[in-house]
């Protein structure tokens, strides 16, 4: 099969180097156009939000707008880390909107979604990291939307597990934070962050009886032996869901393409995943850690788990 040059750790696809210029026929991402991806954008402006579809440039971004669907971006556009692979903006933010909660959850109101995903930057110049904030934001979207499910996608607050207590404590559905990449390449990919330290982030959550969540990417340089430790490892920290994508480069600065991984690569990591016990795996080009997540989420984020999640905000 297509994969099984890698399987053996080669940097090639059956012993020819890979053209990367040219995007494969199945890369092809959904243009933004129809009534949802204009409805979607003019709330987005409406209510001064920003989106991880628009900040990291994400080739979902037509598709899931036209579906009446936007991962909401908290803590402002400016992140304070420098990661090789992220379209966000780097640099120190200049501000805090405190009113910004109110208006997510405005925003998820007026969508009308049960299922929604928010993310932020990564804000270590803050006392806490704006982990404050994640929780204000948690609960004024339940207090706004009781029946929608709430899935965030934290960054790793340097490790200190009192602000990640903190996001816990408002009790989201979901709590999602990506591992991105292999240990190998979590330096030169990730920079300020650590591979040993996001697991620490996501076996905390686990601990606390939370649902768990994290994404990797494929094509950044990793081998084989290196995709199949990395799953094992996901899988013995009990994570529940799981993420793997492609890799694409925001600009001629990033971290280049490796290579493009074939669907069927895709399918044989699915089933990996899901033959080491995770509960849930989607694996695809187009996949991203927000792409479809209410589908991917479905099974922890029902009727039966909503009401239980309710009376323990409420508690």
């Amino acid at each position: 099969m297509f994969f099984v040059a890698e399987m053996r750790g080669s940097a090639h696809v059956l012993g020819h180097a890979m053209d990367t210029s040219r995007k494969p026929s199945w890369l092809r991402a959904k243009l933004p156009s129809g009534p949802g991806y204009t409805a979607v954008r003019k709330l987005v402006d409406e209510h001064r939000l920003h989106t991880v579809c628009q900040s990291a440039q994400c080739p979902n971004l037509g598709e899931c707008w036209s579906r009446g669907t936007a991962t909401l971006m908290i803590l402002g556009n400016i992140c304070t880390r420098s990661c090789n692979f992220c379209a966000v903006q780097t640099g120190r933010p200049t501000e805090l909107d405190l009113g910004e909660p109110a208006r997510v959850a405005e925003a998820v109101a007026t969508m009308g979604l049960r299922h929604c995903v928010l993310t932020s930057v990564a804000r270590d110049e803050l006392t806490d990291g704006g982990a404050s904030v994640w929780a204000a934001t948690i609960r004024a979207v339940r207090h706004r939307n009781p029946q929608t499910a709430i899935e965030v996608l934290v960054p790793d607050f340097k490790g200190r597990l009192d602000h990640v207590d903190i996001v816990l404590d408002a009790r989201p559905d979901i709590f999602n934070h990506n591992l991105e990449t292999v240990e190998r390449l979590q330096r030169p990919v990730r920079v300020q962050a650590r591979y040993d330290r996001s697991r620490l982030v996501l076996r905390h959550a686990k601990d606390r009886g939370f649902t768990t969540k994290t994404g990797i990417m494929l094509g950044l340089g990793e081998e084989a032996p290196e995709v199949e430790a990395t799953l094992r490892d996901i899988a013995a920290d009990r994570t529940d869901i799981l993420t793997i994508g492609q890799y694409l480069q925001p600009t001629p600065q990033h971290w280049k393409v490796h290579r493009w991984v074939h669907p069927d690569e895709f399918a044989h990591w699915k089933a990996f995943g899901l033959s080491l016990g995770i509960g849930v795996v989607e694996s695809g080009a187009m996949v991203r850690s927000s792409y479809h997540a209410d589908e991917q989420s479905e099974r922890f984020t029902g009727a039966e788990h909503l009401n239980t999640a309710n009376a323990l905000a409420d508690a």
